[in-house]
């Protein structure tokens, strides 16, 4: 009767431990969506430097920023952030090869059947133009165009300087009450009748105490892991890199609409075009390749002039076994993390945030609640490890040990029957819950050269008729996206960032 008494307590205090782009959007969330029904302390240290590699979106940010009515324009100055309508692959299918990941859809689907469907049937009667040409964001991307717009509307997310963002939502969290404290957290105190964390100990002496925390301490786990052991799932079996190497360079040439992912012999290099920089990084297995190779990979690769020198990420993908385990909630690293390959870190944190949104526990902690929360998390997740597993799994590259190995790797049976399923009758889907559309999945399966055995029949309907619709659809997208400024110059034109952001970005 105590444990349960004091689990549903009503919640009035909520301690953030740590800060960075988790720790403030989850303090900008909170405070603008409750107001003066919580007390919020976020607590961290700045001599605890952030990971700071994430500066790559997908779209669904767009809406989270809608929701907490952050004006876009502001932020895009403040952070030097530009738009993304893609995400460019070269040579993970095999040496040689490129495909892009486009943030839109492949034509005009219908009731009945997907677009793609309408392609291949086109394609098996001769039709040469590629599937991509269908696609808004797919020619905006290969073009370097880009414009806010509508019908049609070219979806998109952005690039953007990590540390300036987390200071952006830093000072929309605290016009907003949000409290700060800097310190050190020394020992996470934890009540003897149940295990709720009650208080947080700095190294300076002051207790910081709470009805409900969010950990957002990063790989450390302070809370979740540290003081609740609430255990990870190690997910290296699927996802074989567990190193990064970062840098920054200043922008030499002008920023495109999307981010570069380059493979190479032990895994892939990254380039995220900001306003005043270029972030750039390689992802490796260190089985297969040392710190000091993949610098100088890095480096020669990337080339430009250096803004900030390379720096180490110990990384270890999987999840928590639990996001939410009694009264702590994890949001960020502390929670799990899937390597940058398909940029969606930043989207688990704002997922995270918006489920706790809407499940907050105002009344006290109930297990139900934590049960929900937790198989939702758990179901986003995994879809998202498919997702960049199929990257490595479904290669042809026979230039280097680790793509051979790759190939070997026992991938999860949901990812297998999602490929069976394509392979065998050009069926691909997304449910509820997954972030990644069905076109995303077509776009990575049959760039990763997946190809479907057959597809659907009813494509095969008035020949005539499908081949003057596409002609007329294609025409209508390559007329579109041509009338469309350069990237550059409406970002110049939109949104260039100050020179305030410039130096701090430096």
């Amino acid at each position: 009767m105590q444990n349960e008494q004091t689990a549903r307590s009503s919640i009035k205090k909520v301690v953030i431990a740590g800060g960075g782009t988790a720790g403030w959007v989850a303090a900008m969330a909170l405070s603008k969506q409750f107001g003066e029904l919580l007390d919020i302390t976020l607590v961290e240290s700045e001599e605890i430097g952030t990971v700071g590699v994430g500066e790559s979106t997908v779209p669904p940010i767009v809406a989270f920023h809608k929701l907490l009515g952050i004006d876009e324009r502001e932020f895009m100055r403040e952070c030097a952030a530009t738009f993304k309508v893609a995400i460019w692959f070269e040579n993970f299918g095999k040496l040689g090869s490129w495909y892009l990941h486009p943030f839109g859809r492949y034509g005009q689907p219908t009731w009945t059947a997907e677009f793609y469907h309408y392609w291949l049937h086109a394609r098996s009667q001769g039709h040469k133009v590629p599937l991509g040409e269908y696609c808004y964001e797919w020619l905006a991307a290969v073009k370097g165009r880009f414009a806010l717009r509508e019908d049609p509307r070219v979806n998109y997310a952005y690039h953007f300087d990590a540390a300036l963002y987390a200071r952006f939502m830093r000072k929309h969290a605290e016009k907003r009450g949000v409290k700060r404290l800097e310190g050190k957290i020394k020992h996470v105190r934890t009540r003897s009748d149940n295990g709720f964390v009650e208080s947080l100990e700095l190294e300076d002496g002051r207790v910081i105490e709470g009805d409900f925390f969010v950990d957002c301490t990063g790989f450390r786990a302070l809370l979740i892991e540290g003081a609740l052991k609430t255990g990870y799932e190690d997910w290296s079996n699927y996802l074989p890199c567990d190193t990064a190497v970062a840098f920054q360079t200043v922008l030499d040439k002008d920023a495109q609409p999307y981010t570069g992912c380059y493979a190479h012999t032990a895994g892939w290099r990254w380039n995220i075009p900001v306003q005043h920089r270029v972030g750039n990084g390689v992802v490796f297995c260190s089985r297969h390749m040392s710190a000091d190779e993949a610098r100088h990979l890095l480096v020669t690769e990337s080339g430009g002039q250096v803004v900030k020198e390379p720096w180490l990420v110990r990384i270890k993908a999987g999840r928590r076994l639990k996001t939410w385990n009694k009264n702590v909630l994890a949001i960020g690293l502390a929670a799990g993390f899937i390597e940058p390959l398909e940029s969606t870190s930043i989207h688990l944190i704002t997922t995270g945030v918006a489920r706790l949104l809407k499940l907050f526990p105002f009344d006290g902690v109930a297990q139900p609640t934590i049960d929900y929360y937790n198989e939702l998390s758990q179901y986003e997740i995994e879809r998202i490890r498919d997702f960049v597993c199929m990257h490595y799994y479904y290669n042809q590259r026979d230039d280097s040990p680790f793509w051979k190995e790759c190939r070997e790797i026992q991938i999860p049976d949901s990812l297998r029957q999602r490929v069976d399923l394509f392979r065998q009758g050009g069926h691909a889907y997304s449910k509820d819950g997954e972030l990644m559309t069905v076109d995303s999945w077509v776009s990575v399966m049959m760039g990763q050269d997946i190809e479907p055995q057959t597809y659907h029949h009813f494509a095969r309907l008035g020949d005539r008729e499908l081949k003057d619709f596409m002609r007329k659809y294609h025409a209508k997208v390559a007329e579109t996206v041509n009338a469309l400024p350069r990237h550059a110059d409406f970002v110049r034109q939109y949104c260039a960032a100050s020179s305030e952001s410039w130096n701090f970005g430096k």
